[in-house]
């Protein structure tokens, strides 16, 4: 048994892929039997408004399923700014090894979360208090990803947070990769190989699995037109321009409607767009509930995965995929790189489309709409692959060795005297 610390601005009540990643490996972790904390803010995510119930907050500690939240006060706004958004994030980093360094105890090891990449600053300043520690997870290369947005162009920025970045993978017990891409990326740059692992995303099959298409459209009241769903962050990654080039060309079928679920920076822009070209196959609705998201998936008759087409992103794995296929839903994939080799290549369970072409989106829509078949056969791929390979509690069972030999280092390393001390700190007893 040990215990562990996970620290990220990003668990629920929130929606969203990091949410959901946390919160279901570190539920899993405590029903292996460990002592699991997690180490977090007021949840405002995306909208960057505290949610009902915790306005007033500063810290507080909560039960959640058997984990252990602590949640303490950061920067939050409303502005969808870059430079607000690194505010908030910068805040939590810097403030909350302050703000809960009592309230966390003593951890055996910290899985830190990462984007954002502050985060960084708490899980270290954690580690070096608390003698213990850290693995780094990378589900996103930052500041990167922010370089080839077109977000991040001040050179001095992009350079201390290059150096955060790489002195945080160095001073690691290990670096956890969520996808191949992103390991091979951090080798390429110098990283040993034995310090960078790799464990996917991946997705509980029992709470995401097929449900009829006409029990799920009849809890939400659909009508039976074609749908293809976009659910997720709306964001500047996505490229869901995508959708309005495709709707264009779709005019002519009113039995196909688009619909755009969730939140983010894009979506007041796309919707004044869809607007302006009087697109009536498009809608747009708000965040789900996590835990309705397997009656929304299985409501669409297809559901697009969309990202811009950009070098980085080729070895982008998102999430929504494993939930998507664990429902049994064929996939219109705008994504190409690794995740195009899993979910077309290997699962067969999506039509591949290139990322930002509006047309090749309309005809795979088409093609799908024409041969339901074959739509149906890709869901059925799909379910059997996930289920096969990333069942989340098999991918919990690896992880958890990787915390065994991150801690096993350590105490090898530390030797007895040490130990014996840490113990004592552990137990309350140091100076009495």
């Amino acid at each position: 048994m040990a215990r562990i610390l996970f620290i990220t601005p990003y668990f629920p009540p929130e929606v969203g892929a990091a949410q959901a990643r946390m919160s279901e490996t570190a539920l899993r972790l405590a029903q292996r039997g460990h002592v699991v904390t997690v180490l977090t803010t007021l949840p405002n995510y995306p909208k960057g408004v505290v949610f009902p119930g915790y306005e007033h907050g500063q810290r507080r500690r909560e039960d959640w399923r058997g984990v252990r939240v602590i949640r303490v006060w950061s920067y939050i706004s409303a502005d969808k700014g870059f430079f607000s958004r690194i505010l908030s994030q910068l805040s939590f980093g810097l403030l909350a090894p302050l703000l809960a360094f009592g309230a966390v105890g003593q951890p055996d090891v910290i899985i830190v979360g990462s984007p954002p990449l502050f985060d960084a600053f708490a899980g270290r300043a954690l580690a070096w208090l608390k003698r213990c520690p850290y693995i780094f997870t990378v589900a996103d290369i930052w500041p990167e990803s922010a370089v080839q947005l077109g977000v991040l162009r001040n050179r001095a920025f992009i350079w201390l947070a290059e150096r955060l970045e790489w002195s945080t993978y160095l001073k690691a017990a290990s670096v956890w990769a969520l996808t191949d891409g992103i390991r091979l990326s951090l080798i390429a740059r110098g990283l040993p190989e034995t310090h960078v692992f790799r464990l996917t995303n991946g997705v509980d099959t029992t709470k995401f699995q097929p449900i009829p298409r006409g029990e799920a459209r009849a809890a939400l009241g659909w009508d039976n037109r074609f749908v293809v769903l976009y659910a997720g962050t709306i964001g500047l990654a996505q490229g869901l321009e995508i959708i309005l080039g495709a709707a264009e060309r779709l005019r002519d079928k009113p039995d196909v409607l688009f619909l755009l679920v969730g939140e983010g920076v894009k979506k007041d822009e796309l919707k004044s767009e869809a607007a302006r070209r009087g697109l009536t196959n498009v809608e747009f609705r708000d965040s789900f509930p996590y835990e309705r998201m397997p009656v929304l998936l299985s409501a669409s008759d297809a559901c697009l995965v969309s990202l811009k087409n950009l070098p980085l992103f080729t070895g982008a794995i998102p999430s929504k995929l494993y939930e998507i296929m664990a429902c049994g839903r064929p996939i219109l994939l705008a994504v190409d790189g690794e995740a195009r080799n899993l979910v077309e290549r290997q699962a067969g369970a999506a039509i591949y489309v290139p990322p930002e072409d509006g047309e090749a989106l309309a005809n795979g829509v088409l093609a799908l709409l024409q041969h339901p078949d074959e739509a149906r056969t890709l869901g059925e791929r799909g379910r059997a692959f996930v289920v096969a390979n990333y069942d989340r509690d098999a991918l919990t069972s690896t992880l958890d060795g990787h915390i065994t030999a991150a801690i096993s280092v350590r105490s090898l390393v530390r030797g007895p005297a040490t130990q014996a001390r840490d113990s004592a700190v552990a137990r309350g007893n140091l100076g009495k």
